[in-house]
């Protein structure tokens, strides 16, 4: 057994006939004249000085030289020197001799020695004498010795006992470096998870003591620092206790020094602390180095490195090696992988196996892993069960498939939000799908902010015109939508914006919205991209958009275009055209063009 105590354990003095309340100390003796303090504290021994027997005792054991130091001490032990007993127990410990240590550790525990009182707790404890432990590290404790009082805290946080804390923080008041990690991880436990929910003055009282137990050189307290500071954005302290904890060996640190510095652009710095963190068995540090080569495209080194994350109980690894697979078309090994870390309970495995499975048509196998993901909390899994509810049509499949889009959607998950949003729409709940469609649009959905649009478009009221007449525009929320979607490229949003800016007689920027969604397929920009250039006199153009979207399925420009080569006398291609809008419609379109292609056909008949 080591010494037990501190240093100031080993040259504590006192008498068993001058007890104290407090105990006395003495500073630490230099290294520097060591041999002739020994000298002269023999002499004074011999001559039967029995203080200076008990330091004398003290400097050998301290040494490590038991033979010498035992006489010395049993000398002051005898002679009623409480330090020398306390110092006799340690000594007949590393003997081999606990309970002959005992029994002095307690003789010096009763005459009030708190160092031996903390000793014979331990002894207790060690024997499973829980009550005898208390007892003796509480003398300890309440006497103020720093290691009484953290052995104290540890065997009352061991029973859960709320008094742990107040023992704890009386231990890292006291310096003891242990004790304010421990503090710091059970406050930092109660005042709210990783991400730090706590109130700013719990969080303060947390980063306090992890930072006093750091400064003393505690690695984990160092890494834990490291991470309070990272979120909350003190990226270069946060990195420099990172560093600190990393040289002392923790991989942990090593491994999130990496991602920092790989945020920071210097990848390379990062795949040397991922390397070290890997080589110690991070598995997440084996894993960003997986990744870095996958990125490169060494595929082979990726494979190992998630190999060696997986065999370091990452399973991650599993589902890493799952996605490389699918990634090179190796389906049968990437659902091997995929499956194996879903059993293990990683949920975005569970999913990504599901959309495998669904991918090879298998509907029946994919629906319990969807269910497994979304139960254990992924968000796309939820979603995705929604698609699959959906797709089995209407009843109690829709109700199902609405239930799991609303789960994904309280998450937020974007496309979830948009889901709900057109089932509300549908079912005239105006409100509910303002709301969902507010949240989809806001995440990036152009759809949704196209939605959200023609919902407010359709409440707004007439403008109001001007006191002389003249229509005073101010650009609505439902505007602001359809630009929003319409620089997203959501195509009938473009259409939109290009009317709206043709009402206010602004032909360029109307021009401009019409041929973006007709470049990207839309039909109606492309006829409507047409009549603006008509207007503007670029006939021949117009005729080109016009054949663009008649092509595509628009019945007004297959009119439009049997009407230009009707007037240029191209009798037989006008009824052509004529007869594409016939069969294109709606009804008044399909009623006029008959009645063209009929004076066509009469006028070629002729």
């Amino acid at each position: 057994m080591d010494v037990m105590g501190d240093k100031a354990t080993l040259f504590e003095s006192g008498r068993f006939v001058q007890p104290s309340a407090e105990e006395p100390t003495r500073d630490e003796l230099t290294e520097t004249g060591d041999a002739a303090e020994e000298v002269r504290l023999g002499l004074a021994a011999q001559s039967g000085d029995t203080e200076a027997s008990s330091v004398l005792g003290a400097m050998l054991l301290r040494r490590g030289d038991l033979d010498g130091a035992e006489p010395q001490l049993r000398a002051a032990t005898a002679a009623g020197d409480r330090a020398a007993a306390n110092n006799l127990g340690v000594l007949l410990h590393q003997r081999g001799y606990p309970e002959e240590a005992a029994g002095w550790w307690r003789i010096a525990a009763v005459a009030g020695s708190a160092a031996a009182a903390h000793a014979l707790g331990r002894y207790h404890r060690e024997r499973g004498d829980e009550p005898a432990a208390e007892y003796w590290l509480r003398q300890s404790a309440e006497q103020g010795h720093v290691l009484g009082a953290y052995a104290l805290a540890d065997l009352l946080e061991h029973r859960g006992d709320v008094a742990a804390e107040h023992w704890m923080r009386a231990a890292a008041e006291r310096g003891h470096r242990e004790a304010a990690y421990r503090l710091a991880r059970a406050l930092d436990r109660k005042a709210g998870p990783e991400e730090g929910t706590g109130s700013d003055n719990a969080v303060a009282e947390v980063e306090q003591w992890y930072r006093q137990a750091a400064a003393r050189g505690h690695r984990r307290a160092a890494l834990h620092l490291g991470a309070i500071l990272e979120r909350r954005g003190e990226l270069k302290e946060a990195g420099r206790w990172y560093l600190t904890s990393a040289k002392d060996g923790e991989a942990r640190a090593a491994c999130a020094l990496g991602f920092l510095l790989r945020d920071a652009g210097d990848t390379e710095s990062a795949a040397v602390w991922w390397l070290r963190a890997a080589q110690d068995g991070d598995g997440n540090a084996a894993n960003a180095l997986g990744a870095l080569h996958a990125e490169r495209g060494e595929t082979q080194t990726a494979e190992r490195w998630y190999r060696a994350a997986l065999d370091a109980g990452d399973d991650n690894g599993a589902y890493n090696l799952g996605l490389l697979c699918a990634e090179q078309g190796r389906t049968a090994q990437a659902e091997q992988w995929y499956r194996r870390a879903a059993y293990a309970g990683h949920r975005e495995a569970a999913n990504a196996l599901a959309i495998l499975l669904l991918q090879g048509g298998d509907t029946t196998g994919a629906e319990p892993w969807f269910s497994k993901a979304a139960e254990a909390g992924s968000v796309d899994a939820a979603f995705n069960l929604g698609i699959l509810y959906a797709g089995r049509g209407t009843g109690q499949h829709a109700e199902m498939a609405l239930s799991w889009y609303e789960r994904a959607a309280a998450a937020g998950h974007t496309e979830a939000a948009l889901q709900v949003g057109i089932a509300r729409l549908r079912a005239g709940e105006e409100q509910e799908a303002e709301r969902h469609l507010r949240c989809a649009a806001g995440g990036g959905s152009a759809e949704a902010a196209y939605r959200l649009a023609t919902l407010l478009d359709a409440r707004r009221p007439p403008e109001p015109a001007h006191e002389l007449g003249e229509i005073v525009h101010e650009k609505t929320e439902c505007e602001e939508w359809y630009e929003r979607a319409a620089t997203q490229g959501h195509r009938r949003a473009q259409v939109r914006v290009g009317m709206l800016a043709a009402a206010r007689g602004d032909v360029v920027e109307a021009a401009r919205w019409y041929r973006m969604a007709a470049e990207a397929g839309s039909r109606n920009g492309a006829f409507n991209l047409g009549l603006l250039l008509a207007r503007e006199g670029s006939g021949p153009e117009a005729a080109v958009w016009w054949t663009r979207a008649a092509d595509a399925g628009h019945g007004r420009a297959a009119l439009r275009l049997a009407l230009v080569y009707a007037r240029r006398g191209e009798l037989a291609e006008g009824q052509r055209w004529a007869d594409r809008a016939v069969a294109l419609g709606p009804a008044e379109v399909a009623e006029r063009a008959g009645r063209l292609r009929d004076a066509l056909r009469e006028e070629l008949s002729a």
